[in-house]
């Protein structure tokens, strides 16, 4: 065995491709296999936990810088009956979509498709189940893989999206390949992969009749669906469907500009990939096109800082064409410092049980309320720890309390505390969600997602949410009509293709959900008390970090200086590299003070900044509207 890993889609349409590497299979251990749904592969490559993967092109397209090695593909060249809008009414009449999330390129491919046919329903993401249930009336859902199968026949419309690709261009389309980062496969490995294609598609019978011994199919319906209704070979034909394919994808803003350099045993890679030069790179993002992780990753690595400020003030225009820099008059108020999950990064909580661990009182609380409102403060920005003590009844009681008393919004609870919440009370995080949005909150803020890889994870706090659940969680409210911040702490285990991962998580969730108002980055902050040597850091790094972010995140609207931590000279300074807005009047701030950063500023000393910095100045709350005149 190669000592290397395949992850591989576990759908029926992609066994062909490696049913030959499994237990009892004539390849069994000349290479791993890794089975997932097709977004898990696509993380697992991204992360580098597999040395190849069959994957969403669409997904690939996204992360930049792989191969194609093989000369199989999971396509259609017409009906592909796995890949389907379903509903009760015809598609211009539906007002709700649920997307199943298990594959980019399907969401992708249902947006170009629907935008044809002048269809424009509300998107929402969902598990292939969730999908399924949300059926009815005018809401309809796009279902793939196996479940799609699983359904057929039983909905009075159906868009089968292949289908409607060939309509539209008269080519076939292609959803998933294998691919690899260069040299991550030997050209024996890439010989292994044909012997498992060429052994799987004589297995198409067989692999026809256990699936549908298994799930109550039709096998000669799933015995068509193998030899008829997919295409396997990676052709030309087949990669003029998926250059169409990404060409339109990008023109819409949805993939980055992208080509895939195809390798095979007929077709060994002797030279260098091509890459784009770092001007066309810095000059496609100046246009305002969409830049892949690769293309992310050199910017961070290869671009001058001063070109960098450039092209991340040139965003920073075309998403806020004015002279205007926002900040927003609220508290930090962090209700307790007990906490479950010793986080090995913070100095601020305690555990359970500590003498030092407290729990605000009403009497404390309402004076650090009331003095918000006395210097004109619209909102309060409420996190803790995860302290067992607190159930979600206290919360609520807290929340009408501050709503009836003080009529301040409330930006409150991060991810990783509403899933706490929902664990202790053995509900739903929508259900969470509900009842402390009927009992006053307004919006959620982005604390807890550092970094959302999760080898990093698992190294710096090991029983958080991973980054699944914590993009979970932002998932349903938004879903829901609330709003969140998006946040990135570096500087500790992670190096800069997590956080560029990271920045596409994000990007990936705001083009399904659109929910993000804003984004703030940071450095870790080492002091005692912490358990974590800093890794790279420092006033550049931030600046680079804040512009490259500025640029890779091209559906949010605002991006926020982090003065509180990098310091408010340096905080003016990143106006200049992308931010347009202060973030907050520092009335306290706990977390990072713990760990030895005290900076400080009044409103009346944010306004100096930004207008030595060129801008005028205005408060804003937390969606962004502006509640005073610039000046």
């Amino acid at each position: 065995m190669s000592g290397k890993t395949l992850g591989a889609v576990e759908y029926l349409n992609a066994r062909p491709l490696w049913d030959a590497f499994g237990a009892g299979k004539p390849l069994e251990g000349v290479l791993g296999l890794d089975l997932g749904l097709p977004s898990e592969v696509a993380r697992k490559l991204a992360e580098e936990e597999v040395a190849a993967a069959l994957m969403p092109v669409a997904a690939a397209a996204t992360l930049g810088g792989l191969e194609i090695v093989s000369d199989a593909c999971i396509g259609a060249r017409g009906p592909v009956r796995s890949v389907v809008l379903v509903s009760e009414v015809p598609l211009h009449e539906l007002t709700e979509l649920r997307l199943d999330l298990s594959s980019r390129t399907s969401a992708v491919l249902a947006r170009l498709v629907m935008k044809k046919r002048k269809a424009s329903p509300k998107l929402f993401g969902a598990t292939s189940k969730e999908a399924i249930a949300s059926v009815g009336g005018t809401r309809g859902a796009l279902v793939i893989g196996d479940p799609a199968l699983a359904i057929e026949g039983k909905y009075p419309h159906v868009v089968d999206l292949a289908q409607a690709w060939h309509e539209d261009t008269g080519l076939p389309f292609v959803f998933a390949a294998w691919f690899a980062r260069p040299g991550a496969l030997s050209l024996d490995d890439v010989r292994e992969l044909e012997k498992a294609k060429a052994y799987g598609l004589e297995s198409r019978p067989a692999l026809a009749r256990a699936h549908a011994e298994a799930h109550g199919l039709s096998e000669e319906g799933l015995r068509s669906y193998l030899q008829t209704n997919l295409r396997y070979d990676l052709d030309d034909e087949a990669m003029r469907g998926l250059e169409r394919f990404l060409d339109e994808a990008a023109s819409a803003g949805l993939l980055p500009a992208t080509r895939f350099t195809r390798v095979s045993s007929a077709r060994p890679a002797t030279t260098p990939r091509h890459k784009p030069s770092l001007d066309t790179i810095l000059a496609r993002a100046e246009e305002g096109a969409r830049l892949s992780g690769d293309e992310g990753e050199r910017l961070l690595a290869e671009a001058s800082l001063f070109d960098l400020g450039l092209v991340a003030t040139s965003t920073r225009q075309r998403k806020n064409p004015n002279d205007v820099v926002t900040y927003i008059v609220d508290r930090n108020v962090n209700y307790t410092n007990v906490c479950t999950t010793s986080c090995r990064f913070c100095a601020f909580y305690r555990k359970p049980g500590d003498p030092e661990g407290y729990v605000l009182t009403r009497e404390v609380l309402a004076k650090k309320l009331q003095e918000v409102k006395d210097k004109g403060g619209v909102q309060i920005l409420l996190q803790g720890g995860l302290n067992p003590d607190l159930r979600i009844g206290w919360y609520e009681d807290l929340f009408r309390w501050i709503k009836s008393e003080y009529q301040l919004g409330l930006h409150a609870l991060s991810p990783e505390e509403i899933l706490h919440i929902a664990q202790m009370e053995s509900l739903s995080v929508r259900q969470v969600l509900e009842r402390l949005h009927g009992a006053g909150l307004d919006s959620v803020p982005g604390g807890g997602a550092e970094i959302l890889v999760d080898r990093v994870r698992r190294k710096i706090a090991k029983t958080k949410c991973t980054s699944e659940e914590w993009l979970g969680v932002m998932r349903t409210a938004h879903a829901m009509g609330l709003r969140s911040s998006a946040t990135m702490m570096y500087g500790t285990v992670d190096n800069a293709r997590d956080r560029i991962h990271h920045l596409l998580k994000i990007r990936d969730l705001q083009d399904e959900t659109g929910g993000f108002t804003a984004f703030f980055c940071w450095d870790y902050q080492f002091e005692e008390g912490t358990h974590i040597m800093p890794g790279e850091h420092g006033t550049l790094l931030y600046l680079r970090q804040q512009a490259v972010a500025r640029i890779m995140l091209d559906n949010l609207d605002h991006v926020g200086a982090s003065w509180v931590t990098q310091g408010p000279e340096v905080g003016q300074v990143a106006l200049l590299f992308g931010a347009d807005d202060f973030g907050s009047v520092m009335f306290e701030e706990n977390v990072v003070s713990s760990a030895g950063t005290t900076f400080r500023m009044d409103a009346e000393g944010m306004e100096e900044r930004i207008h030595a910095a060129g801008y005028k100045a205005t408060r804003r709350n937390v969606r962004y509207d502006w509640l005073t005149e610039p000046r």
